[in-house]
């Protein structure tokens, strides 16, 4: 399948704020103007997209973020020089995992240097899965159904770097409020990773998991989806101060709650350089795609990305 050749600058404008209070805490706000946002017909209008407010004191961080602050660590492992596979224009659909930056949440996050190892953990909890707005919002109220996933959501990450060089952490999300009686699954997801630098090799491994959520007594068809599985890894190496070359496979499983026999496994790779020039950064992806969209008589799709990323 041939697609034709796009052109596009990334166009999203980001407003940034920081300061510190006479007793030393430090505070930072961040509001995002996207055109690319879709509510009530305003498609193609910059609105105010991405927020977060956040207050960093002695005992740790505590924010509100809207649309923002995501904890899952699935693509935390990642060592692609420009951009993940699934993640440069991806045509392939990939079902990721639950994340709190979908929803308007709040968190703790725990001091630096607290606890041994690099510990440092955050939860985040979202009172309200329906309530998108700012100033006084007043909230959406619920109708609930047999298939509603949830009323609020809580996640939780934790990281640390043990070794020199090494580094691990976890995420684990999770909905409460589900449905209208007692569910066969609870839609959840969690995953974890781990990366290690020697030199001028870093590799990294991740896995994630996400259940979505099965009614009593289920839904009693091949096509509904009980859980995807997902894998990646990636590998980069530094050639020297300006060029850098990285190569990364991301796969993913979905499994139905009947016919395992339909269970598909979808899969992207790529290759990628990026050479540095101070405050401009040139990068070069081929990017291949395999059965896309969880289907295996789904064409398979290659992607050549060149981009120019500029800093100032």
């Amino acid at each position: 399948t041939n697609a034709g050749k796009g052109l596009g600058v990334t166009n999203e404008l980001n407003f940034t704020a920081a300061g510190e209070l006479d007793n030393g805490y430090t505070w930072s706000y961040s509001m995002e103007l996207d055109p690319n946002a879709v509510s009530a017909g305003t498609t193609g209008s910059a609105e105010n997209d991405d927020t977060s407010m956040t207050l960093t004191t002695p005992m740790g961080t505590v924010g509100v973020f809207v649309s923002e602050g995501g904890l899952d660590v699935e693509d935390a492992a990642s060592q692609s020089v420009y951009a993940r596979p699934t993640d440069a224009g991806d045509p392939s659909g990939t079902a990721d995992n639950y994340t709190i930056d979908s929803y308007n949440n709040v968190q703790f996050h725990t001091p630096a240097d607290l606890l041994p190892f690099g510990i440092a953990g955050k939860i985040a909890y979202a009172t309200d899965l329906d309530s998108y707005g700012s100033g006084n919002n007043g909230g959406v109220a619920h109708v609930q159904s047999a298939t509603y996933t949830g009323t609020d959501a809580t996640e939780y990450q934790v990281k640390a770097a043990p070794i020199d060089g090494l580094a691990v952490g976890a995420s684990y999300f999770k909905f409460s409020g589900d449905g209208l009686a007692k569910n066969d699954q609870s839609a959840e997801s969690g995953a974890y990773y781990a990366t290690y630098a020697i030199g001028s090799v870093t590799a990294g491994y991740s896995k994630a998991y996400r259940a979505d959520l099965v009614a009593d007594g289920g839904l009693n068809t091949n096509l509904e989806v009980e859980s995807y599985d997902q894998t990646n890894i990636s590998i980069a190496y530094v050639v020297n101060d300006d060029l850098s070359v990285s190569y990364e496979k991301e796969t993913s499983e979905v499994s139905y709650q009947e016919g395992d026999e339909l269970n598909v496994e979808q899969k992207s790779t790529g290759v990628q350089l990026a050479y540095n020039m101070g405050g401009m950064t040139l990068a070069l992806a081929r990017n291949t795609h395999d059965n896309v969209g969880y289907s295996t008589t789904a064409p398979d799709r290659d992607q050549t990305l060149f981009a120019v990323t500029m800093a100032f």
